[in-house]
């Protein structure tokens, strides 16, 4: 949540605003600024800021990191039951090929006997 609006427009106009308020301010108000020129509290402030905002955004990576590994496990795990339903697909298209193979084959079988006894039936036909 803090990497998100840390790193979104909306906290950096806001954030800019501010230190523009906060430089404004404290340059007008030379004598009862809080924090005259070379503005040590505001420095304190946003390396306060910075030093809490870079490991929370550090712990958001590595979260999302996290997840991006977990979803390429899981991807990889879809991968090889895909790979396994189209070796099995791949299987049962060759297992239909091997038996119309087989068919053609009797039928070529079938055709070759007929055409020989009709070669035999023609020949004492013509003698």
């Amino acid at each position: 949540m803090v990497a998100e609006l840390v790193g979104s427009w909306r906290f950096i106009v806001v954030q800019s605003l501010l230190l523009a308020a906060w430089i404004a301010i404290n340059s007008l108000a030379w004598i009862k600024g809080w924090d005259p020129y070379p503005f040590i509290l505001l420095n304190l402030v946003l390396s306060f800021q910075a030093a809490y905002t870079a490991p929370i955004i550090m712990m958001s990576q590595n979260r999302a990191a996290a997840i991006d590994r977990q979803r390429a496990e899981d991807d990889y795990h879809i991968n090889i039951k895909a790979e396994l339903e189209i070796e099995t697909l791949h299987q049962k298209v060759d297992l239909m090929r091997e038996q119309e193979i087989v068919k053609l084959i009797g039928i070529v079988e079938r055709l070759e006997q007929q055409l020989i006894q009709q070669a035999a039936a023609e020949r004492p036909a013509r003698g």
